[in-house]
């Protein structure tokens, strides 16, 4: 750690701090203003980080116990031809995209502490773990949340439609978030760009090691000792979710609102109470936004914006936008796929980063995937107008 004496940043973050400070506290009031801090922290402590946690645990478990009987090098032969085209990675690398599409970001973590997952990547392919699992993270939970929404508003459209572009879509944003993050990566480790992805195999380095004992025995083993891992990861990355998402929620949500009468009710200190001025910049900014993404409503930024801390919470306000007429069904291709790829990952990354020690590359995985989500967007926006326009729908 460098010894370093009182600079200029000393001063940008102090200014940036108070200034922060006052903003909320004018607006809400300096005890609603930490109420509220502390009472979404605990929220997405209670509600949010334990789940992912669990998520973790239960994924740690799986990741174990496909190591310990072979399952992993297995995948590995059946998805190498595909995750090597795709994202130019050793094909076990498809087990982490599958297993955070199941459940969420971390779930790529749990398979990386696994040996024999490990093993199978050099070293500066290990950070684009990170931005791969993120880009599928709690794909499956919003798959199904928007296709669940069919039946209530079938007058908006076909959602299965919608979600399979979304799908699509999302899909080509990890290419690119994967293949930024690896080329930084070559970079960081002086690693020739033309270099082979796959591992060059060294006497019995690929050889699985297993536990000694019975099958059942190395059954519940392994499962929990791959659970234990999970509760570290989930422990890792509770600060970003916490000190992330808060802010994030705070920014995007506004004032409260009385739900009989829509009027306006003063700050009580509650949880995801905020300032919203975030959806109020996306008003001024819908020159960008809607060629981009598409979005006819301001208020439709607030989605991509939550979903940057969390996608969990992005979905639950989807509703709400269909009933204040807020979005389109194209908009639900866009959703789909923005909240797929960036799943969060401001909240996650730093924790997962840190986890796989490669600290010195947050910023350029945080970068590498701040485009790709973009990219994600844009892509479900075109590929609904061009399948729309093939199909004459």
């Amino acid at each position: 750690m460098k010894k370093n004496p009182i600079t200029t940043e000393t001063f940008v973050l102090l200014f940036v701090f108070l200034g922060g400070f006052l903003l909320f506290s004018i607006e809400m009031g300096v005890a609603n203003f930490l109420n509220t801090m502390i009472n979404t922290s605990f929220f997405l402590l209670t509600e949010v980080a334990f789940w992912i946690m669990g998520v973790a645990v239960l994924t740690g478990a799986m990741a174990g116990i496909f190591a310990e009987f072979g399952i992993v090098a297995l995948l590995n032969i059946l998805f190498g031809p595909i995750v090597r085209v795709i994202y130019n990675l050793p094909g076990v690398a498809g087990i982490g995209a599958i297993s955070a599409y199941f459940s969420d970001n971390p779930a790529v973590i749990s398979l990386y502490k696994e040996k024999e997952f490990r093993k199978r990547f050099k070293g500066y392919q290990i950070p684009v773990l990170v931005n791969l699992g993120t880009s599928f993270g709690m794909g499956l939970v919003i798959a199904i949340f928007f296709i669940s929404l069919n039946n209530d508003y079938a007058y908006l459209g076909n959602f299965f439609f919608a979600t399979g572009i979304g799908v699509v879509a999302s899909v080509i944003g990890s290419i690119v978030s994967v293949r930024l993050l690896t080329y930084y990566s070559k970079k960081f480790f002086s690693i020739s760009r033309n270099d082979n992805p796959i591992k060059k195999i060294e006497g019995d380095e690929f050889l699985r090691e297993t536990r000694e004992g019975t099958f059942v025995n190395r059954f519940l083993e392994s499962a929990l000792d791959g659970g234990k891992n999970g509760v570290d990861i989930g422990l890792q990355i509770i600060p970003g979710i916490l000190i992330i998402s808060t802010f994030i929620i705070m920014l995007t949500n506004g004032q409260p609102v009385n739900s009989v009468t829509g009027e306006l009710m003063p700050y009580s200190g509650a949880a995801k109470e905020g300032i919203g001025y975030l959806p109020a910049i996306g008003r001024h900014l819908m020159f960008i936004f809607k060629p981009l993404f598409g979005f006819t409503s301001p208020e439709a930024i607030a989605f991509p914006l939550i979903s940057l801390g969390s996608a969990g919470a992005a979905i639950g306000i989807v509703p709400e936008f269909i009933e204040n007429g807020y979005i389109t069904i194209k908009d639900i291709a866009v959703f789909t796929a923005i909240g797929t790829t960036w799943s969060g990952y401001l909240s996650t990354h730093v924790g997962m980063m840190d986890a796989v020690k490669r600290r010195g590359l947050t910023t350029q995985a945080i970068i590498s995937h701040t485009i790709g989500g973009l990219v994600s967007g844009i892509s479900a926006n075109y590929l609904f107008i061009l399948v729309v326009f093939l199909l004459g729908l």
